[in-house]
């Protein structure tokens, strides 16, 4: 959603209303205007004050960090929190989540992904009648119908006036006064300094970020030396700075210069390297990144208190501590400073090289006591994560890494619901580099995984076939072992279950044979436990979930734990213990849903729904199949084609369909589906009540 924009917007009254005009006008809004100008916060203060509009909200898409234009879609969907996990193109996704709802999506910074940014709009655009776009750009996007706000600098004053020859002060002098004071804790303007800091706005040629970064400046100068300083400087650093864009102001482009001299040479060196991160990053990160014998870790956290005292730098806290946002003009500054300085190559190394470590450690804690942790620990860092993977595949002799990097993701990619992005790199990286590797194996099995998981049998069969063999290649029994137990994944959703259970006691001797027990192995206990019980051996079933739940308690993890649940609450279902199996059915539920994993979670729902039915509860079981079937949509094929995955359905709805009759059962079907994810589950899990009959419907069979 949008977030709060503090503080408070100066001086824009006049382009908020035209702004929030447009957008009353046109489908397509795109604020331009040159580098510092202020288009973010603008679109971002419009979007607030225009989401009451939209009954689905205002969302806001940070692409600044985005490198790849074909994850834009990707990027989108995050945002929005669309959780999809089939092998559709992400565009048919997004159109098909956004058809039926009123939405502002705020797409900023757009100007380095133009082609994709366009494209995708016109796109969802046409999708979705209720959507409304507001970009940011430096350029307009091109898109048919499209309006366009150019933000011009704020007003200045003539320095030849005084404060006594005008009405109001300019917002160019309000907002260096603001910014002034808070960088000083006392500063304001009065007959003394009006004329200096009106002769300042003005060489400022009041654009924001540069008032704000010359403001920040006062913590060491006084506004005399700064006004000084800032003159001398117009003289050298407009011609000699080759690293803005020349297209920009001259004020931004010496401010930022000057801003970049003032810094010590620690500071100007942090700045540079700081470039590598895509969104935000914390104090460990920068460490372990931009720290060396020039830069040593001792100076770190005061090199980073300067540059955010001169305003370089963002810091905000939040739970897991403090992170630092570099403004996407100032990162692309500092970008080109590494440039020049010829360490950009050794930087974004260094970068792949933390975030590589990161997640191969994430994925050893994925089996333990904090996986909620890892988790959003990963998500704070996708866009980092992202640009690593990025540089991988566009670097030369890097695909194997990144082989390795998408492969140790697997937790990530197909227990928190990133499936399409984890096939995207996957599938690009597998493209570069044929040679067998333990990573190229690796990365086939967990692809693979994916492709199962997204209900893409056939593609997920020759990714792991061709994964077994490259791991016997490899001399990796690890990776064998993981094949072989996905092609037994593949038999159990195709119903082949004697085929799944062989390949499953393949799976699960090799991995004894090695001591492995991780989320693989007793993730293979309870699918074979799923084999076993659709053979007919139900108490063997439980014996073999109930081992995994012991070891999850036992572990801390609960992922898998998840899908042993709902195992054993068909089974006590079967036994007769309908409250047993509603409790461990909506437990099951709860569990996937905090991951992201709507496959296990469809199942739970579709398991509730049947005990609905069979309750006397048809009306709810109706909507509860409304629900699921929303959710497979965004999952694969439904119930995997399986007839065995399939019973649970099918007698919950010949239950409820005797009871309610065809019609009324199809309303409350209809009912359901317009259920969003989070009101799904609230309402399978008991937290709110059953959806009303619409007016029109049949009145139920008896």
């Amino acid at each position: 959603m949008v977030p709060g924009t503090s503080p408070a917007l100066v001086g824009r009254g006049a382009e908020l209303s035209e702004l929030r005009r447009l957008c009353g006008l046109a489908r397509m809004v795109t604020v331009t205007g040159v580098g510092g100008v202020g288009k973010t916060r603008v679109a971002l203060e419009a979007a607030g004050e225009l989401a009451e509009e939209f009954p689905n909200g205002a969302w806001v898409v940070n692409l600044g960090g985005l490198r790849d234009g074909s994850l834009v879609g990707h990027a989108i969907a995050r945002a929005l929190r669309v959780v999809d996990q089939t092998a559709r193109p992400q565009l048919d996704i997004l159109a098909d989540h956004l058809s039926g709802r009123r939405l502002l999506l705020v797409l900023d910074t757009c100007e380095h992904l133009l082609g994709s940014c366009a494209g995708v709009a016109e796109v969802l655009l046409r999708a979705a009648p209720g959507l409304r776009i507001l970009a940011t750009s430096r350029q307009a996007l091109g898109v048919a119908g499209e309006r366009v706000l150019k933000i011009a600098p704020l007003e200045t004053a003539d320095p030849g006036t005084g404060p006594a020859d005008t009405a109001a002060r300019p917002s160019a002098m309000v907002l260096f006064e603001e910014r002034a004071a808070a960088a000083t804790g006392g500063f304001a303007v009065g007959e003394g300094n009006w004329r200096t800091v009106a002769h300042l706005c003005r060489r400022l040629e009041g654009l924001p970020l540069a008032l704000e970064l010359a403001a920040g400046q006062l913590r060491r100068l006084s506004l005399e030396q700064l006004s000084s300083r800032l003159d001398d400087r117009f003289g050298t650093l407009v011609d000699a700075d080759v690293a803005m864009d020349a297209a920009r102001h001259n004020a931004l482009r010496t401010t930022v210069g000057w801003s970049h001299e003032l810094c010590t040479r620690q500071e100007r060196l942090l700045w540079a390297r700081l470039s590598v991160f895509a969104g935000d990053f914390d104090e460990r990160a920068v460490a372990e990144v931009c720290c060396d014998g020039v830069l040593p870790a001792d100076r770190l956290a005061p090199t980073l208190a300067g540059l955010v005292g001169k305003s370089i730098l963002a810091r905000t806290e939040g739970a897991a501590g403090a992170r630092y946002h570099l403004l996407d003009t100032l990162r692309q500054y500092g970008a080109q400073w590494l440039e020049e300085l010829g360490e950009q190559p050794e930087a974004r190394r260094r970068h792949r090289d933390w975030y590589l470590r990161l997640v191969e450690g994430c994925e050893r804690e994925w089996f333990g006591a904090d996986q909620k942790g890892v988790f959003e620990r990963v998500l704070g860092e996708h866009a980092n994560v992202s640009a690593a993977l990025e540089y991988c595949l566009t670097t030369p002799g890097e695909a194997q890494t990144g082989m390795r990097m998408g492969g140790a993701l697997c937790f990530y990619w197909v227990g928190c619901g990133f499936l399409g992005e984890g096939r995207h790199w996957l599938d690009r990286a597998l493209a570069l580099d044929a040679e067998p590797t333990r990573a190229r194996a690796k990365a086939l099995w967990v692809n693979g995984y994916i492709a199962i998981k997204q209900g893409d049998t056939g593609a997920a069969t020759a990714l792991l076939e061709e994964g077994r063999d490259q791991a016997l290649l490899a001399g990796d029994r690890v990776a064998s072992a993981n094949a072989v137990h996905r092609l037994g994944c593949v038999a159990l959703v195709t119903d082949d279950h004697a085929q799944a259970a062989a390949l499953f006691k393949d799976a699960l001797a090799a991995y004894d044979s090695f001591g492995e027990l991780n989320t693989s192995v007793i993730m293979a206990r309870v699918e074979y436990a799923m084999t076993v019980a659709f053979q007919g051996d139900l108490p063997y079933a439980v014996e073999l979930c109930e081992e995994v739940r012991a070891i999850g308690e036992e572990h801390g993890e609960r992922w898998v734990r998840a899908y042993a649940l709902y195992v054993l609450a068909f089974a006590a279902w079967t036994g007769g213990r309908v409250e047993e199996a509603t409790c461990l059915a909506r437990e099951c539920l709860s569990i996937s849903r905090t991951f992201g994993d709507l496959v296990c979670a469809v199942l739970a729902m579709e398991l509730l729904a049947l005990f609905q039915a069979a309750g006397g509860r048809s009306r709810d079981a109706a909507a509860l199949h409304g629900a699921a079937e929303r959710i497979w949509r965004t999952v694969g094929l439904p119930l995997f084609g399986s007839a065995y995955f399939n019973a649970p359905h099918n007698e919950g709805e010949a239950l409820a369909r005797r009871d309610l009759g065809d019609e009324t059962y199809r309303h409350l079907l209809q009912q359901g589906m317009r259920l969003d994810l989070d009101q799904a589950v609230a309402f399978a899990t008991g937290g709110r009540a059953a959806p009303l009959m619409p007016t029109d419907a049949a009145e139920p069979r008896r």
